[in-house]
């Protein structure tokens, strides 16, 4: 007896996958990216990124971006490896004779100058993790002596006698006038 259903013409049923927040916020990113790279018009990216949202299967997200090109490859900054590979390179390169041998007298002023900006690195370094240069154990300086005096009276040898409330007012009590 011949199959009831024929295997060659017959298609294959698939559930709809129902679509979640994040499926639609990646369709809605790439439609912005594409506003912005000019592929499409502000009403058109519009419309779509509503469709996207009110989007409810997968299927429905599909034909939103189907036209678009993929989007560009990220460019990352190239960090501080590739700098220091062009860093290498460089020295490598000014070190070398025409016949591909090292000189002495080079390889020495290199190491010279390497020594030498390491120890400014260091002293710099070391000059800003101190005390900032308020003298050594952690005294403020100048201002905190005259903050200790605020109420005094001070004195000096002509006979003015200058007193100062602590605030902003100062009197003065005879003298020469």
């Amino acid at each position: 007896m011949p199959p009831l259903i024929d295997t060659d013409t017959a298609t294959t049923f698939t559930p709809r996958m129902r679509a979640s927040d994040a499926d639609r916020l990646v369709t809605v990113e790439r439609l912005q990216d594409a506003v912005a790279r000019g592929l499409l018009g502000p009403d058109e990216g519009s419309e779509r990124m509503a469709e996207a949202f009110a989007a409810v299967h997968l299927t429905d997200l599909d034909p939103l971006i189907e036209d678009l090109p993929p989007a560009p490859a990220e460019r990352t900054a190239p960090g501080w490896r590739s700098l220091g590979t062009l860093v290498v390179e460089q020295v490598r390169a000014s070190l070398t004779t025409a016949t591909g041998g090292l000189r002495a007298a080079r390889v020495g002023v290199v190491l010279l100058v390497a020594a030498l900006f390491l120890v400014l690195v260091g002293a710099l370094t070391g000059a800003a993790l101190s005390d900032g240069g308020a003298g050594g154990g952690g005294g403020g300086g100048w201002h905190e002596d005259w903050h200790d005096h605020r109420g005094d009276h001070w004195d000096h040898d002509g006979g003015d006698h200058w007193d100062h409330d602590g605030g902003d007012h100062w009197d003065h009590d005879g003298g020469d006038d």
